[in-house]
């Protein structure tokens, strides 16, 4: 009985050991990466040196895409996926023994963006210890298991503060951060299995435009679309549900009810997350992702015409809804880059993706400005084009992926 939960779950060993370091190295970094604003300005730095640990985290999730996975294609995704825990290591030792915030933004450099820099590794080797038929549910447990740092590593994170205070409990914080990830380590070594396909790949530094199937630029050039309907109205969702007096919206419910909201998206995603990916790995992915895409772009349209709480469950649920396909959609990339180059060009989809999408939040903040109306309308305007055009133009672009 459990074999077959553990096969149909794709529970291999080596996703098991996947698994216990997205769970360990997560839980380290959350520990203390939601409280690094606040440690800042304990330590003296003002409100341009958080901005700069923000701006950091956006620019550095797109760039280290890109050698995260020229790593893991040269030297294999075990080896790859040690270097990156280590290079994440060293930042929590710079913010444990230098007490400064100059420190803290420096030890950021190294741990802030670990997510992107492991992703290309960690989908090559979903992609590789896992049949085809099994890959979509690989990449939805990875997202599942994802969350589990996400919802826990606060909590604890903020304990260690109540308990310590500011300073001495993120410090305490960080340790805890490097005894997480040096058990991940050890882990890692123990349970992973060890890349075949490692090599000196002399070519990898081939033309991007060669890289890309006709169908991976047309999921690319929709995805961008979508991640604007996404982006432009992110950091200002919180200001449509409480009120924003800049703008004359009246508030409409309390943080607590807020937070409610945001556990009803993340039960929707779980909720839905292993039957998708069931039934996506049976047959075609496209339907899924077209799901998806229609799913970011009813947000916004929900999210206008709710002005009572009911109302706002019912937007965020179906902001929940949006993670539909978005395992189909990371193992449809999988399906369509080139076997020798998997990483790499996994790594060059998302530099290109996130440093286009990055100019969305600047646009969203003036169009909020002008009216959050026109805000949300643009919003759903662009996902509304980026689902049609991939509904069109993916059939239209079919062509065998590259093997």
């Amino acid at each position: 009985m459990l074999k077959k939960i553990a096969g149909f779950l794709a529970l291999k060993k080596s996703m098991a050991a996947l698994f216990v370091m997205v769970i360990f190295v997560g839980m380290g970094e959350k520990l203390a990466e939601r409280f690094l604003p606040k440690y800042i300005e304990v330590l003296g730095g003002g409100a341009l040196a958080i901005g700069l640990l923000n701006g950091l985290d956006n620019l550095l999730s797109a760039l280290y895409s890109l050698p995260g996975g020229y790593l893991s294609d040269l030297i294999g995704f075990k080896k790859a996926l040690v270097v990156f825990n280590l290079f994440a290591m060293c930042g929590y030792l710079i913010v444990i023994f230098i007490p400064g915030w100059q420190a803290a933004v420096i030890g950021a450099i190294f741990f802030i963006s670990w997510d992107a820099l492991s992703l290309p590794a960690t989908m090559s080797m979903v992609s590789k210890v896992l049949p085809d038929k099994k890959r979509t549910m690989g990449v939805t447990m990875h997202s599942l298991v994802r969350r589990l740092p996400m919802a826990l590593g606060p909590l604890a994170g903020g304990y260690l503060i109540n308990r310590f205070g500011v300073e001495a409990g993120i410090r305490y914080a960080f340790m805890g951060a490097f005894a997480l990830a040096a058990v991940s380590l050890v882990m890692q070594q123990l349970m992973m299995e060890e890349d075949p396909d490692a090599k000196d790949i002399k070519d990898i530094g081939a033309p991007w435009a060669g890289l890309f199937s006709k169908r991976l630029r047309v999921l690319l050039v929709s995805d961008i679309l979508i991640r604007f309907c996404e982006q432009i109205p992110y950091a200002f969702i919180v200001l449509w549900c409480l009120g924003d007096r800049e703008t004359g919206i009246a508030a409409k419910i309390s943080a607590f009810d807020f937070g409610v909201l945001t556990a009803v998206e993340m039960a929707a995603a779980v909720l839905i997350y292993i039957p998708v990916a069931h039934f996506a790995d049976r047959g075609t992915k496209k339907p899924f992702v077209v799901a998806t895409f229609a799913f970011f772009t009813a947000f916004p349209a929900a999210l206008y015409f709710s002005h009572t709480f009911t109302a706002l469950v019912f937007a965020f649920i179906i902001r929940g809804f949006k993670e539909f396909g978005e395992p189909t959609r990371k193992a449809l990339i999988l399906d369509l880059v080139p076997k020798e180059h998997r990483a790499y060009t996994y790594g060059v989809y998302y530099l290109i993706r996130d440093i286009v999408v990055s100019f969305a939040a600047f646009g969203g903040a003036f169009l909020w400005r002008h009216s959050p109306a026109l805000n949300l309308a643009a919003a759903f305007a662009f996902g509304l084009i980026g689902t049609v055009y991939f509904a069109l133009a993916e059939d239209e672009a079919a062509e065998d992926k590259p093997e």
